[in-house]
Order: structure tokens, then C-alpha cells, then sequence
């Protein structure tokens, strides 16, 4: 029996199977992963060429994809490609992290990383390379007998990055393991989809044994029970929701990769009324209007933070998007809005809205002009493309959906904006 199917029972159960082994024994079976692995975490049996790990957050699925690689090694794997979102996920989730490369070796065979050359060098010679998903064209050349690819659904240039590797895995066995929290994005519903496409589900609350406190708390509390948390916990690819007045096909039709020149920039704004661990996010997406006239989603900065955390953010996002005006919604901090973004700059141009209409009611007329092709997503922005295509007008407040409303009303709707109260501060609009 392995150990970790004694895992839950009588602790004394595991203290006698572990009473007699040297201390040799002892640290080889700590770093045994196949006796402590879930059913889950274990690649299937069978001769796929991609092994899909749909992990909730938390899950086990860097652990799952680390140890893959270091199985890969063992059995004489010489070249492997790491990607990640970005390069700082490679290096401190694929690599340095917890559950990452280096700590999932004992120490005699632990490999060698060198963040200059983008490398992990074992003593056997083996080596894999570090690859950023932002920067896709990296991919092109190289080869490799095996990859690891983290978090893909989250990957900037999906298509382009997940082109590139495939053609460049053309060595040995040549087999890739994607271990990512899914999202209903057509490159993972076609993988579904393949014969040679293996398919493992891991759910978040398998693994909270794992987990810290803090961890625990905050992703079930923000999480459990919502729509959102049959994506983020239990690994489920969620369908469009009836009502909603956006769509995953809609978003992706009109999505481009870099904007245009843009006459104007604005950051939206939703603040939280209050700083509590259970309270809602403060919505903060930036947008800028094109010489074309269409509108661009340039950035999602939404965070849960107190007045002055989420008031820095927004500053931060104005400098650094060269932005012409912050534009926030006042219904739950009256004067307190404006007051809280100039104690951070005082120099901001503020405008505060007041909403006096539904949120969907006020999201309507932005949702056509995303229907008539006038509005783009600059990339990927997965949490802010979850939230439009699953509110309905129930459930908790769509922080992004209203901040991402109030830019592109600004931006593109000037009359229609002249229907809700507004006050100026810091500038003329």
C-alpha cells in the first residue's frame, strides 16, 4: 500500500511503517514521490503525447508537473523546455518555488540553476530551459524531448507560444505535461477533444491538508459556493451563462495582441466600501481610445487592498499607461474617493461618477460596442474575461465589469455619460 492512501487514518499506523528505516531509507522515501502522490498527481498509463492536468488552485499540480520532469531526467530525458506565463513565473513557481525543481530533489542530486543562461543543469548532463509564453518567438529553433508548460490557459500569446514549442518537441519521446486552473479557451476545449490528449482533474480541496491557513481561508472564502469556484477549485471549463451580455466567442473574435496609437487613456475605477478580508475587490482596468475610434482593454490591476493599497495601484496604473484621466465610481465613498487619490498624487485628474442605473442597465451599451467589433481585448485578461462572461446580474459585484464601464463610457459613450451625475475634480474632462 502506498503511503499515501494511509494518509487520514491513525497516525500510529504510519509511525510503525516508518519505525525501522535507516536514515538513508528514511530521506529516499521522503523524496519517493509515487508513494506520496494522489491518484492525480500521477501521469496516466498509457502512451498519451500530452498529459492535461486541469488543477483547481492549490491542487498540486506545480508538484505533479516538477516531479514529471525529474521522472523525465531519471529515465534519460537531455532536453526539456519550462514555460510559464512570464519569466518570473518560471523562475519562482517552475524552479525556485516550494513545490518547484530544486526543492523536489534530495539534496546529493539536487540540479544546478543558473538564471543567466535560463538553464537547470543536472549531473547526468540533462538540461532544461527556461521560456517565457510572453515572449514566443524564444520558442522557435529549439528542441526538446519533453516539456513542461505551467498555467497555459493564462498564457498572453496562447496560439503563438503553444505553436512554436510543439514544433520545436521533435526529439525522443517527444511528450509535453500542461498543468494549469482551466478557462473556457479554445485551445483546451480542442485539446479535449484529441485521442492522444491525456486528461486528469484535480480538485483544491483534496490537497488542503497541504495548504496554509491563510491560503485555505482566502481562496474558499472568495470562491466557495460561486459559479467562479467550480473553475477555480474544482477544475471545471465553464460554459457561457444565459443573461450574460458577454461572451467567450465575442471577446476572442476582436481580441488583438498590441493596440494602435491611442488618442486617450483612462483608468476606471470601483472601490470597495470597506478593507475586510470578505469584502469585494477594487476594480481598476485601464482603456485607451484609438485614432481609429475603437476602444482597447489595455490592463487589469483589480486587487483587494485598503483605501490607500488600491488608491496606490491606481496611480500607478495612471503613470504607467501614460494615462489622460482616472475616472471612479462614488456611490459607496461619497468625497472619500477623490480625497483617498489625492493623498496619493495630489497632481491626478479625477472624474467621480455617480451610478444611477443597474449594472447591466449601465453595461449594455459598452457590450454592443464590443458586439460591433469596436472594442479589443489587448491580449489575455483572463480574471476580467471570466467576470463579463459569467454576471448576469446576480451573484457578487463585478468589480472589473463596472471599472472596465466606466473607462469605456468615458472614453466612447460621451453623451450617454452626461445621463448619470458627475462631478470634476482636478481638470477639465
Amino acid at each position: 500500500m502506498r503511503l499515501a492512501e494511509l494518509q487520514g487514518q491513525d497516525p500510529r499506523i504510519i509511525e510503525r511503517a516508518l519505525a525501522d528505516l535507516t536514515d538513508d531509507e528514511a530521506e529516499a522515501l521522503l523524496y519517493a514521490w509515487e508513494e506520496w502522490a494522489r491518484e492525480d498527481q500521477l501521469p496516466p498509463g498509457w502512451d498519451w503525447s500530452v498529459w492535461l492536468l486541469l488543477a483547481g488552485r492549490g491542487a498540486g499540480k506545480t508538484r505533479a508537473g516538477a516531479e514529471w520532469v525529474r521522472a523525465q531526467i531519471n529515465q534519460g530525458a537531455s532536453r526539456v523546455a519550462l514555460v510559464a506565463p512570464t519569466a518570473a513565473d518560471v523562475r519562482d513557481t517552475m524552479v525556485e518555488g516550494e513545490s518547484g525543481l530544486l526543492a523536489i530533489h534530495p539534496p546529493r542530486e539536487r540540479p544546478t540553476y543558473e538564471p543567466s543562461k535560463r538553464r537547470v543543469t543536472w549531473s547526468n548532463g540533462a538540461i532544461a530551459t527556461l521560456f517565457s509564453a510572453d515572449e514566443p518567438d524564444r520558442l522557435r529553433g529549439p528542441q526538446h524531448e519533453a516539456a513542461w508548460c505551467d498555467e497555459l490557459a493564462a498564457w498572453r500569446y496562447l496560439e503563438d507560444a503553444w505553436s512554436n514549442l510543439m514544433m520545436g518537441l521533435r526529439l525522443g519521446a517527444s511528450r509535453a505535461v500542461v498543468t494549469t486552473t482551466p478557462r473556457p479557451i479554445k485551445l483546451l476545449r480542442d485539446m479535449l477533444q484529441r485521442d492522444s490528449v491525456a486528461v486528469t482533474r484535480a480538485n483544491t480541496r483534496a490537497n488542503l491538508a497541504n495548504l496554509s491557513r491563510t491560503f485555505r481561508e482566502q481562496i474558499l472564502t472568495q470562491y466557495e459556493g460561486t459559479r467562479l469556484g467550480r473553475q477555480e477549485l474544482d477544475a471545471e471549463i465553464l460554459d457561457d451563462v444565459p443573461g450574460a451580455l458577454w461572451s467567450r466567442d465575442l471577446i476572442e473574435s476582436t481580441r488583438i495582441q498590441e493596440a494602435p496609437d491611442l488618442r486617450r487613456v483612462v483608468v476606471g475605477v470601483d472601490p470597495a466600501a470597506t478593507d475586510s478580508e470578505d469584502a469585494d475587490q477594487t476594480g481598476i482596468v485601464v482603456v485607451g481610445l484609438g485614432r481609429d475610434g475603437h476602444g482597447y482593454v489595455l490592463d487589469d490591476r483589480t486587487l483587494r487592498a485598503s483605501p490607500d493599497g488600491w488608491a496606490q495601484q491606481v496611480a500607478q496604473a495612471y503613470h504607467d499607461w501614460q494615462a489622460d484621466r482616472i475616472v471612479a465610481e462614488r456611490n459607496n465613498g461619497g468625497d472619500m474617493v477623490s480625497y483617498t487619490l489625492r493623498t496619493v498624487d495630489r497632481r491626478l485628474p479625477v472624474t467621480t461618477v455617480h451610478a444611477a442605473r443597474a449594472k447591466l442597465t449601465r453595461a449594455e451599451p459598452v457590450a454592443a460596442l464590443y458586439e460591433q467589433g469596436r472594442i479589443h481585448h489587448v491580449g489575455r485578461l483572463d480574471h476580467l474575461e471570466d467576470e463579463l462572461c459569467i454576471y448576469d446580474g446576480s451573484g457578487a459585484s463585478p468589480d472589473r465589469l463596472d471599472a472596465l464601464v466606466w473607462a469605456a463610457t468615458e472614453l466612447m459613450l460621451g453623451e450617454q455619460r452626461r445621463t448619470v451625475e458627475q462631478v470634476e475634480i482636478g481638470g477639465m474632462i
